[in-house]
């Protein structure tokens, strides 16, 4: 049979393995991005530069917006706000209790455009959802419990379902929230310079600072390296133990057939040699099996028992016969006793 185990260990440990070199470029590409201070060098920056070439730049701020958004349940005022309600419900199961299940109902996304300030000047940031170690703050958590009444009570039954209610869930990015931003800036035809992903290179939205952001690159990127070489150890681990039983079994049952051919050989010698006193007094001969006497489930020890077949009373039943050519006077006799007691008396 196929090692399921110790391949399924060597390809977890190929794929972070991958994980592992994917994060350590990650980590070696940030640390040759163009560290821009403070935003006003940025526009000195690209007027430097030629518009050919794209930049990658990492710049840090606080959010801010022209039009900032009015958070319904949380009272707080951000940039992307995103609004998600689930119903949740108890329903029967297969064997007949209640499990408890929910189910999206609105999922919505609001966002206006938005920019990081840092006193010297303003960067429009473009995608921020899309972006790495991108993630919003939970600005609300609220369940809202079902109404209770006898005939919605009785619909819910009848269809398998109790209602428990809706939880509402607001995440938002609240203005004044410091990021860190790795992108491609861009210059358009009015001067707003806005940060947006490239097409080639590292696109990061934190709020984690840029050492901080390359030091837990290479954290897991070093621990990847490390789950792989372990997970590789244990599979090739894995691997050879079921080969070495492999190949131990098959040699057990080489040696069983060996000596079952061995003992059949000799089995058959003997036989030639008794047909052949036989025949020479003058006397019939038998040619017996020329296969030992062995054990069909062992192979090593002699049988000494057999399951014959046989109706009684019109139910087929198995007869299990110990010590079977000492016995096989007995079960004729029954056989037939049986037999003689299923015909009428007429006969």
């Amino acid at each position: 049979m196929v090692p399921w185990g110790g391949l399924s260990c060597c390809l977890s440990a190929a794929a972070l393995y991958l994980l592992g070199r994917s994060s350590g470029r990650d980590a070696e590409v940030l640390k040759t991005v163009t560290r821009v201070n403070q935003l006003k060098e940025l526009a000195q920056l690209l007027d430097l530069e030629s518009k050919m070439i794209p930049i990658i730049v990492t710049i840090s701020g606080r959010v801010g917006s022209e039009t900032p958004i009015n958070c319904q349940h949380s009272g707080l005022r951000g940039v992307i706000v995103e609004e998600t309600a689930e119903q949740h419900f108890l329903k029967h199961n297969d064997a007949g209790s209640w499990i408890q299940d929910s189910a999206l109902m609105l999922s919505m996304c609001k966002e206006v455009p938005w920019y990081l300030d840092d006193g010297t000047g303003r960067v429009y940031v473009v995608g921020a959802r899309g972006a790495a170690g991108f993630a919003l703050t939970v600005g609300s958590e609220v369940f809202e419990e079902s109404g209770r009444s006898i005939v919605r009570g009785t619909l819910d039954y009848l269809q398998g379902l109790k209602m428990l209610g809706v939880k509402r869930i607001e995440q938002v990015l609240p203005t004044g929230s410091s990021l860190t931003v790795v992108g491609e800036a861009v210059k358009d035809d009015i001067g707003t310079i806005r940060i947006q992903k490239p097409q080639k290179g590292p696109f990061y939205v934190s709020p984690k600072s840029i050492d901080q952001v390359v030091s837990n690159l290479g954290k897991w990127a070093r621990w990847y390296k490390y789950a792989s070489f372990g997970l590789t150890i244990f599979g090739v681990f894995l691997i050879t133990k079921h080969t070495i039983h492999y190949v131990l079994e098959r040699r057990r049952r080489w040696e069983l057939r060996r000596r079952v051919l061995a003992a059949a050989a000799k089995r058959a010698g003997s036989d030639n040699e008794d047909s052949t006193l036989k025949a020479e007094n003058g006397t019939e001969t038998n040619q017996d099996c020329v296969m030992p006497d062995l054990c069909v489930i062992c192979l090593e020890q002699e049988y000494n028992a057999v399951f014959i077949h046989t109706k009684f009373n019109g139910i087929l039943v198995a007869v299990r016969i110990k010590a079977v050519w000492s016995h096989v006077l007995l079960y004729g006799m029954l056989f037939t006793l049986n037999q003689l007691s299923a015909l009428p008396e007429t006969n």
